[in-house]
């Protein structure tokens, strides 16, 4: 019997402002059409006003963990899903309030007086986005937050934890504690690498994180941002899998799996028994979709991440929960934005 609020996610809340752009935009700011960067304060300071007054920016929920906390609270049963981060006292704060709490997500905030809510800069390209961050106060999220006798009854009450890596640049003490918690606990721990930045700059903490990683997410690119700073020398996605799933782990009562997508090509999942060589390696076919219904793929990652995700919590298998994430992404690219179909609409299995 599963209880209230099994899972609990970490990351930085951020309200997405989201325009429609084209490579002179990219080009203006220094962005990658398929990317996504912490905000130089030199450099891209000017997008966000620029989105709203130039490309008819639309605000927009955002911070990866926020929207894949959405998505599982898109399938699970209410009352499910508990989401931490930090954010400002302001009207973009209350709109992420409200939009998480609409969507099911209870909310515990560390509220920053003197910072902004952060933002993400979301330029659309085709099917590309590239996001430009400025963190804000979402970069002032605390442990002593999560260790507060409050919140870490809530920590106590979830059996699955979910950090998106971009906390990794925040407070690496937080994702830490979650970590021992759930290696202490035999609970999940569910880590996504979110970026290919992180695996190059963020190396330290990641590394220091992953043994207690249970389930590991991320996409092709990510995936070789992985292999190189890590010094894998293979660039097959399946190969980069299993060296991964094989690396030291804390918990040794579950085995680690690893999950790779590849936009339109099949999932990789590799999952590996802790003391042997063994790997066992799943590859699922993607939920095809036509061009012209994709509306555009911003949080579409993060969506597959929600749908896998409650997969694992409801202890759906492996290839099911992956299914579960490709059927949420495909509904998401429907959209605006990283949000999720009104009415609901209930899973079936392809």
């Amino acid at each position: 019997m599963a209880g209230k609020y099994e899972l609990l996610c970490l990351e930085n809340p951020l309200l997405d402002i989201q325009g429609v752009g084209d490579e002179k935009l990219l080009e203006k700011y220094g962005l990658k059409a398929n990317d996504a960067i912490l905000a130089d304060p030199e450099k891209h300071m000017g997008l966000y006003e620029d989105l709203i007054q130039n490309y008819n920016a639309v605000l927009i929920a955002g911070g990866a963990a926020q929207n894949t906390a959405r998505g599982a609270a898109y399938i699970l049963d209410p009352e499910s899903v508990v989401y931490l981060g930090c954010i400002g006292k302001d009207k973009y704060g209350e709109t992420l309030e409200k939009i998480s709490s609409d969507a099911g997500v209870k909310t515990e905030y560390l509220y920053d007086e003197n910072t902004p809510t952060g933002r993400c800069g979301v330029v659309i390209t085709g099917h590309n986005r590239s996001l430009c961050t400025d963190l804000a106060a979402a970069n002032n999220y605390k442990v002593d937050h999560l260790k507060s006798e409050r919140i870490w009854k809530q920590v106590e009450n979830a059996q699955f934890f979910y950090v998106g890596g971009f906390h990794l640049t925040v407070c690496v003490p937080a994702i830490k504690a979650l970590a021992e918690e759930a290696a202490a606990k035999n609970k999940t721990f569910i880590l996504n690498l979110s970026a290919p930045f992180i695996s190059q700059f963020f190396k330290d903490p990641l590394d220091e994180v992953l043994p207690y990683v249970d389930i590991l997410i991320g996409n092709e690119t990510e995936a070789a941002a992985f292999a190189e700073s890590h010094n894998i020398a293979s660039k097959d996605v399946k190969e980069i899998a299993k060296e991964i799933a094989k690396l030291p782990k804390k918990n040794s009562k579950k085995s680690r799996t690893v999950v790779f997508t590849q936009g339109t090509d099949p999932t990789i999942a590799v999952s590996a028994k802790e003391g042997s060589s063994d790997v066992d390696v799943k590859e699922v076919p993607v939920h095809a979709i036509g061009a012209e219904k994709i509306n555009d793929t911003n949080g579409a990652g993060d969506a597959f991440a929600g749908g896998f995700v409650a997969g694992i919590v409801q202890g759906k298998p492996l290839e099911k929960a992956i299914d579960m994430g490709q059927w949420l992404a495909k509904l998401s690219i429907q959209e605006l934005g990283p949000s999720y179909p009104n009415p609901k609409q209930t899973y079936t299995s392809s």
